[in-house]
């Protein structure tokens, strides 16, 4: 843009005569209404900006701060979890039969279920503590080597039909068989048998078995849990 200067120069406030040059004037006037209408657009664009860059800044901290906020809810909440869950595993009663040594006492077979004190409570157990969506079968006559006959065995069922459970219930039946053996101690389980492998609490750790020619009897649809 002209400067002022250049425009008074260029345009001559004054004729040779001295008379004033009033299209000149009237010109110039324009040109300077003009000018402070241009300098008060800039100052009001430039003051907008500053307005919006600090609300997106504003914006910004206060996202974090939800974001912190929320991080420390979520902390909090699964440390509360955990201590529920803690004080749950330490309400899990120890079952009758416990012997100073560590051994138990023998159990006899009792009630309309015809299992024993030790394997009922288990069973309780492991109700409450998880979300059996299928049968859970302990006693049976067949005499096949295993506690079932002896009301000392629970199998928790996985699927139905000898079919392989779903990723869900796969998850369910790993949780079931950890808990056993975490709390075994307690309730007095012997071994636990999951997914064609066997884990005697009393040499611990996991072990492969042989294969038995199908699902159900690799045990892979459902958790077999033996008592002393």
């Amino acid at each position: 843009m002209v400067g002022l200067a250049g425009l008074r120069y260029q345009t001559h406030d004054l004729d040779l005569f001295g008379t004033p040059d009033l299209q000149g004037s009237v010109v110039l006037t324009q040109l300077q209404d003009e000018q402070a209408v241009l300098v008060s657009q800039f100052a009001t664009i430039k003051a907008e900006r500053k307005a919006a860059a600090d609300a997106a800044a504003a914006l910004i901290a206060q996202i974090k701060t939800r974001s912190e906020e929320v991080a420390k809810q979520r902390e909090a909440a699964e440390k509360l979890i955990g201590d529920i869950t803690d004080k749950l595993d330490q309400l899990i009663p120890v079952a009758p039969g416990k012997l100073p040594g560590g051994g138990w006492t023998p159990e006899l077979p009792s009630g309309s279920d015809n299992i024993t004190p030790r394997t009922r409570l288990m069973k309780t157990q492991v109700a409450e503590h998880f979300d059996l969506r299928y049968s859970v079968g302990c006693y049976r006559a067949e005499n096949d080597g295993g506690e079932h006959p002896l009301g000392r065995a629970c199998d928790f069922m996985m699927s139905s039909g000898g079919s392989m459970p779903s990723p869900d219930m796969k998850a369910l039946g790993d949780g079931v068989a950890a808990w056993a053996i975490e709390n075994g101690s307690k309730l007095g389980v012997k071994y636990v048998i999951w997914q064609q492998r066997i884990y005697n609490l009393g040499s611990p750790g996991w072990r492969t078995m042989s294969d038995r020619g199908g699902i159900t009897a690799n045990h892979y649809d459902h958790v077999h849990i033996s008592m002393y």
